[in-house]
């Protein structure tokens, strides 16, 4: 296994294999509801139900057509990541006027913990699901068990919206809730995958940089590593200009990140760039989620030139000389008591599954969608899987046609068998001046226009 050069001119290497540590910070930490922030607004207009309270240490909203408006059906929501506060929070699902208007009522649950505590998303999400005549029932209105239940999140919530509907979930879930069908959007639908590509970024930008990675988990100055990467740094405001080596690590992270596509170098000089040196530099815990290390890159290669079908000396000698580390294979391991502490996500599901994903998302890469779809393809259950690509660069930048098209498309096929076009995913699919003009419904700032229909 090669090492990195310290500066001694010894190889390091990083084993984690033998940590029999089994406490996890997440499990120590606290967090509340402030019960005030809890009501909604009614929307303009409309006449329904809207409830909210406290479940299981976690925050809830649920919205139902008046009788007689409501179609006997459910949408729960998944939101995103929420940070690392003890405060909890609760949002409104994106298309809420839509689902209302469509006579479907809608949930949404805080979960009961933050950090990327996805086992918990799926649990409050589930429980939160399972519940709703009971919270009818305490607020006067007698409601029948939903028809259906459909869910979707966003990021973090498409991990959870995935995970809820995979085979190991349903066997080992505490509140097991059985969905109809699923709108994961750009979802973290490779698992854990994400973590290890956000390690291998910063592994990659310090070496590109030569300041390192020396040992792990990686002690790094990003305004140090910066300087020799860029020109003028990258950031929401304005887009970032490399240097040569700053272009070597865009080169790395495009592989890694799934292959050239439209809108990569849009994401990777903008502002999320920073937000991925600032999570990939962990210790491989996902902040206390997990009890060991999970991030190991013994056999990845960094594509340090831009050629993915050449092996340049110069990208030999990059990845002789960058720092291997082993993950821990129990870093996160079943669980007696319900499910992972990060659910897994196989592939093994049984209802139609739509997703969208930004081309340039650079923080919860396209990378995803391919891992998705193999792992569907592994299992037998590729032609349940649609999925469509939205040439934007941001993480989860979408418009609300976008939104609306993908869940219409999953409610037809799923009550109608009218299974909806999509794009292909592959790498070489996605090396296509045009990929993602078939779902995109408004050009974004700086991506070339789609040519004209």
């Amino acid at each position: 296994m090669a090492g990195c050069s310290s500066d001694d001119g010894d190889d390091v290497a990083v084993d984690d294999t033998d940590n029999a540590e089994t406490v996890r910070l997440q499990d120590d930490r606290s967090f509340s509801v402030d019960e005030s922030t809890l009501p909604f607004e009614a929307l303009d207009g409309v006449e329904t139900d809207r409830w909210w309270g406290v479940l299981d240490g976690a925050g809830y909203r649920v919205e139902v057509p008046t009788e007689g408006n409501w179609n006997g059906m459910l949408v729960m929501y998944a939101h995103g990541y929420r940070g690392e506060g003890e405060q909890l929070t609760v949002g409104n699902a994106p298309l809420r006027s839509y689902y209302i208007s469509q006579g479907y009522a809608w949930a949404a649950s805080s979960y009961s913990k933050n950090y990327y505590d996805v086992r918990v998303g799926v649990e409050d999400t589930n429980a939160l699901a399972n519940a709703i005549t009971d919270i009818a029932a305490e607020n006067g209105r007698t409601l029948m068990a939903p028809d259906k239940i459909y869910i979707t999140g966003d990021s973090m919530g498409g991990h959870v919206t995935a995970a809820a509907i995979e085979a190991e979930t349903l066997a080992n879930a505490n509140h097991k809730t059985s969905y109809a069908g699923a709108v994961p959007r750009c979802g973290v639908v490779g698992g854990t995958a994400e973590f290890d590509y956000l390690g291998n970024v910063t592994f990659a930008a310090q070496h590109a940089a030569d300041l390192g990675p020396n040992s792990y988990p990686a002690e790094f100055d990003q305004s140090a590593i910066d300087a020799v990467l860029w020109e003028a740094p990258p950031s929401f405001e304005q887009q970032g200009v490399p240097t040569e080596a700053g272009l070597r690590l865009e080169n790395i992270v495009r592989t890694l990140s799934g292959g050239d596509r439209p809108a990569f170098e849009q994401g990777f000089r903008g502002g999320y760039y920073n937000v991925v040196m600032g999570t990939g530099g962990r210790d491989g815990t996902v902040n206390g989620i997990l009890a060991r290390n999970s991030f190991g890159n013994p056999e990845v290669h960094y594509n340090y030139d831009g050629d993915p079908n050449a092996v340049s000396d110069d990208e030999s000698l990059f990845n002789q000389s960058m720092l291997r580390v082993n993950a821990n294979p129990d870093a996160n391991p079943p669980q007696p008591d319900g499910l992972r502490w990060i659910p897994k996500i196989n592939g093994e599901f049984s209802v139609p599954v739509v997703t969208l994903h930004n081309t340039g998302d650079l923080y919860v890469p396209f990378l995803h969608e391919q891992l998705y779809r193999e792992r569907a393809q592994a299992n037998g259950n590729e032609d349940l899987l649609v999925q469509r690509a939205i040439r934007a660069s941001p993480h989860c930048d979408w418009e609300p046609a976008e939104l609306v098209e993908a869940f219409n498309a999953m409610i037809a096929w799923e009550q109608n068998g009218q299974k909806p076009a999509g794009d292909s995913v592959s790498r070489d699919a996605i090396d296509d001046e045009n990929y993602g003009c078939q779902f995109t419904r408004e050009q974004r700032a700086g991506i070339p226009a789609c040519p004209a229909s």
